[in-house]
This record gives structure tokens, C-alpha cells and sequence, in this order.
């Protein structure tokens, strides 16, 4: 347990939580005092992250966030003033390049990665704005600045830089913060196979230069910084955390 309460009082959301970087972001909070509202498509996993910290202030909401009736259950759940949201759900897209691509690949990863973040956020705004203060993490991608992922993917990172960026020229007036993070290779269960053996063949220079995939941990540390009062002066920041990769 961390002698550090940073976030005693507090309630956050944190989609995509049943593994990766959401389970290891929502534990983080947790061990630092915070009420955690954890959510996933996974309701085993989400199980699983319960009975890791049985006394912990921990709400679970299992469903798919592209769902408006999951939305509603999920800012339902906090039951008190949001002070941070952690948008972390996303999917990969096969890497496939856009002749390739096929309707119901981009439909599903613009919904996932880019609507449902711009619902969540849109759900949350109000009761942040209205109490004064709150912070919104997103987690964008290294394929915001450079090849790593298919059209569909590529195309709804860059989507989710320019809504953090929006969001944090509207309302940081209002004391809402809106940040990014981009990470680049992380340890998780995100399925990432390659479908298109042209983006293999076109890729795999690119992938052989790249540092050691990051831990969920590490990722959850930069997270957590951009939801805490030590970044109180910080909005509208796209803060790589991808071990040096977008210096290569």
C-alpha cells in the first residue's frame, strides 16, 4: 500500500479496466486513496480486479461503452462529483492499411476509441463543471504521431489528440483539465495481429527499432500524475511515455 493519498477523497473513472493499463491505472488509485468507478466488456475480469482489493471503495460496471445505457450506468455509479476520468478502452484494427480495410473494422474502432470517448467525456463535463475542477486523462497512442497501426486505429488516435486538445481550450477555463498519453508498446492483452501482409512487410523495419515494450505499471504513473493535483498546471498536454520509441 502507498503511504501516498493523493487522491483520498476522490472519484475517478476508468474505462478498459479489467486488464493492462486500465487495471493497473485503477489500482494505483485505489492504493492512493481513491474511490474507483471500473469499467469493462469483461465482467470475469472485472470480477477477478474485485477480489484483489476486497476493501477497497471499488464500483464495477461490466458493458460496452458504446452503449448510451452503459454511459448513464457508468457516470450513475460514481454517485458523487467526478473529479477525474481515465478513457483507456480501445482496440487495435489489424493494422490494415486503407485499401484493405473493411466497414465493419473502421465502424467498430471509430466507435470504440473515438465516439464512446467523446460520449463518456461528454457525460462527465457538466458535473465537473459544475463542481469547479476535474481531470480527463486520454490514452491516445504513438500512432498519433507516427506509422504504428492501421487506417482505422491511426485515424482515431489522431482523433483523440484533437478532442483532448478541444477540450482543454473550452473548459480549462472552467477548471476541468484535459491531457493525452501516448504510449508506445505496452504489455497487454490487446490483440494486435497483423491481417494485411503488405503493412507487415511495410512495418517491420519500423518495429525492429523500437525500445522494450513498457509495463501497465509505468503507464499507470503518468496517468495518475495528469489526474493529480501535482499537474494542477497542465491542460491540453500530449505527453508521450513511450521509453524514447518517437525519438528513433
Amino acid at each position: 500500500m502507498s503511504a501516498n493519498k493523493r487522491f483520498e477523497g476522490k472519484t475517478v473513472i476508468v474505462t478498459g479496466a479489467g486488464s493492462g493499463i486500465g487495471k493497473a491505472t485503477a489500482a494505483r488509485l485505489i492504493n492512493e486513496g481513491c474511490s474507483v468507478v471500473a469499467t469493462d466488456v469483461s465482467e470475469d475480469r472485472l470480477e477477478e480486479f474485485k477480489a484483489e482489493f476486497p476493501s477497497a471503495d471499488l464500483k464495477t460496471v461490466t458493458g460496452d461503452i458504446c452503449d448510451d445505457a452503459v454511459i448513464q450506468q457508468i457516470v450513475g455509479a460514481a454517485d458523487s462529483p467526478i473529479d477525474g476520468l481515465v478513457n483507456n478502452a480501445g482496440i487495435m484494427d489489424g493494422f490494415l492499411p486503407n485499401a484493405e480495410v473493411d466497414d465493419a473494422t473502421w465502424e467498430r474502432v471509430m466507435a470504440i476509441n473515438v465516439t464512446a470517448v467523446m460520449k463518456l467525456t461528454r457525460a462527465v463535463l457538466p458535473i465537473m463543471i459544475e463542481h469547479g475542477s476535474g481531470s480527463i486523462v486520454n490514452v491516445a497512442s504513438e500512432a498519433a504521431t507516427r506509422l504504428a497501426g492501421g487506417i482505422s486505429y491511426t485515424t482515431s488516435k489522431y482523433a483523440v489528440v484533437g478532442m483532448t486538445k478541444n477540450n482543454a481550450a473550452f473548459y480549462s477555463r472552467k477548471g476541468v483539465r484535459t491531457n493525452a498519453v501516448l504510449p508506445g508498446g505496452v504489455i497487454t492483452n490487446i490483440e494486435a495481429p497483423f491481417k494485411s501482409e503488405y503493412a507487415a512487410e511495410v512495418l517491420k523495419g519500423a518495429f525492429q527499432v523500437t525500445p522494450p515494450p513498457a509495463s501497465p505499471e509505468q503507464l499507470a504513473a503518468a496517468i495518475t500524475w495528469l489526474l493529480s493535483d501535482d499537474s494542477l498546471n497542465v491542460s491540453g498536454a500530449i505527453m508521450t511515455s513511450d521509453g524514447g520509441w518517437s525519438t528513433l
